[in-house]
């Protein structure tokens, strides 16, 4: 039987980028698939995939993202499942598939009202990113926190009930609704984001050395949680903040001109570098 191959076949995208993930490959098969070579094959967005990252629903609910995270990358079978640590790396080569290797931020410089531009070697900050070494594991006082990457659909859960939280504050400014009623509602959504939040701490965290003992049971690690005093609470946030960092694209290091620090710029700043899916894949 004589196969029918398309004649157009050799018009079809073609990888372009080539990438290891900072978390490496050491995933289950059904998120991504094994490569001999530990690299992954990325390929520039479809017309379709474009026209997803315009979709406001579909970027809200993360389901858009996902479609073409796993479009552009075949051997990504459930983006869902990413690590925190892989996105960046995904989002960066999909861009440079798509679009070449610079892109122009857009900025503020700190301190006036003056807007910049700058142009970033994309290639170069994917270099940065796969040359950091991942940590898994910190110490505070006698303990030993093991590290769990976050996910991406937790990641996506964060950011969809912030945006809700912060709509529901919004609503508390109008002056129809009596007070009795908004104090109900901010404690409503207080507590909800209070209970998103533990339950995130509580992923991040694998197990807890003690030096004598290993606690790997959640609920105990919950338990611990909820009794730990403040500071030590703080000292542990704020370290998980840090290693939630790990696979993000670094900041822009840039140095303000003789005229810009005249009007009170500091002589070197900082440019974060977000992919807001509104401007970086346009």
């Amino acid at each position: 039987m004589t196969e029918n191959t398309n004649p157009l076949q050799k018009y079809f995208r073609q990888p372009s980028v080539y990438i290891t993930l900072p978390s490496g490959l050491n995933y289950p098969t059904d998120v991504v698939e094994k490569s001999p070579t530990g690299e992954l094959a990325v390929m520039p967005m479809t017309a379709m995939d474009e026209i997803k990252f315009k979709t406001p629903d579909a970027l809200m609910n993360g389901q858009g993202v996902v479609e073409v995270v796993q479009s552009c990358i075949p051997q990504i079978k459930d983006a869902w499942q990413l690590s925190s640590y892989d996105i960046d790396t995904v989002f960066l080569a999909i861009r440079i598939a798509t679009y070449g290797e610079t892109m122009d931020v857009n900025f503020t410089v700190p301190n006036t009202t003056e807007e910049g531009q700058h142009t970033i070697n994309l290639p170069a900050m994917l270099e940065s990113i796969q040359a950091q070494t991942i940590e898994h594991s910190f110490k505070i006082r006698d303990l030993t926190f093991h590290i769990a990457p976050l996910s991406y659909k937790d990641m996506n859960l964060v950011s969809l009930e912030t945006f809700q939280q912060q709509r529901i504050y919004a609503s508390l400014r109008d002056s129809r609704i009596d007070d009795e009623q908004k104090v109900k509602t901010f404690d409503d959504s207080f507590k909800k984001m209070t209970d998103l939040t533990n339950e995130i701490l509580l992923k991040n965290i694998k197990h807890i050395e003690t030096g004598n003992e290993s606690v790997t049971d959640p609920s105990q690690i919950a338990d611990f949680l909820k009794n730990v005093d403040a500071k030590l609470m703080a000292e542990i946030q704020k370290k998980l903040q840090a290693f939630r960092m790990q696979g993000s694209v670094p900041p822009v290091k840039l140095q303000a001109t003789e005229e810009q620090i005249k009007k009170g710029a500091p002589a070197s700043y900082e440019v974060p570098v977000t992919f807001d899916t509104a401007n970086f894949f346009v």
